[in-house]
């Protein structure tokens, strides 16, 4: 695809809407509210990169409460014309067509390939990929698994929702302090993984939520990763303008 005039691609991560309680997630759904108004006079496409929201999951007539300013925005920029396209993440996978009906906001559940202006783009969450963390791994085998969903789903939404928020949030304090830490090159595991995929097919950015933390790396022979950080403490996002692929952070004027 080749981007229009002026028009640029849009991506972002990571807000765990819903912690550490309903008043601070409320501001900063603000901020990503006010950085949607911003980019999408601009935007030609928008990609969330996942864990918009520290839990989510569809049951049949029920989705979790709140989040109407989010969900509305992007409702309202899909309808003039500006595709988002949502990938889950770890911590808001349950997704099953809610978006898709009610928002026109397709969602991607695999890390998925783009290109834009001649620039090849790897694109996805980030949980689960390169070596290690086989616990988690397995555990992802099995929340996907279509069987385990159906079991969840039938606990009423009322105790189902308070379990899965109980252990979301202890799960987001476990993992704080090590989110807030660069491993070193050899150690981050999404770097790792780049480097397997270069080794079969070049790409010239990979982007990728999930680790917490505003990386750009240089891959060597033109390719870079980038990690937009997250909306908890960074406010950072990547806006590539058909040249080149920058990480920037939002600040609200005035």
């Amino acid at each position: 695809m080749q981007l229009e005039p002026g028009k640029k691609i849009y991506f972002n991560s990571d807000y765990h809407l819903g912690v550490p309680n309903a008043e601070a997630s409320l501001v900063r759904e603000k901020k990503v509210v006010a950085w949607l108004e911003q980019v999408r006079h601009d935007a030609q496409e928008i990609y969330l990169m996942g864990d918009l929201f520290d839990f989510w999951f569809e049951y049949k007539y029920v989705v979790p409460k709140g989040f109407v300013r989010l969900l509305g925005k992007m409702a309202e920029i899909v309808d003039a014309g500006i595709p988002i396209y949502v990938f889950s993440g770890n911590h808001d996978m349950w997704m099953f067509g809610y978006f898709e009906k009610e928002l026109g906001v397709p969602v991607i559940h695999k890390p998925e390939t783009r290109e834009w202006n001649g620039k090849k783009f790897y694109l996805g969450h980030g949980d689960g990929l390169g070596p290690g963390d086989h616990g988690y791994k397995f555990l992802k085998k099995v929340f996907r698994n279509p069987l385990c969903q159906w079991a969840f789903g039938m606990i009423p939404s009322r105790i189902g929702l308070g379990i899965a928020n109980y252990f979301s949030q202890r799960s987001r304090h476990a993992n704080a302090n090590d989110d807030a830490k660069f491993l070193g090159e050899e150690n981050e595991w999404l770097v790792i993984y780049c480097k397997e995929i270069l080794a079969k097919a070049h790409f010239d950015y990979f982007v990728f939520g999930h680790r917490h933390l505003p990386l750009d790396i240089d891959l060597g022979n033109g390719s870079r990763y980038i990690n937009l950080g997250d909306w908890i403490r960074y406010f950072t996002y990547a806006e590539f303008d058909g040249e080149k692929l920058e990480l920037k952070e939002f600040r609200v004027e005035g």
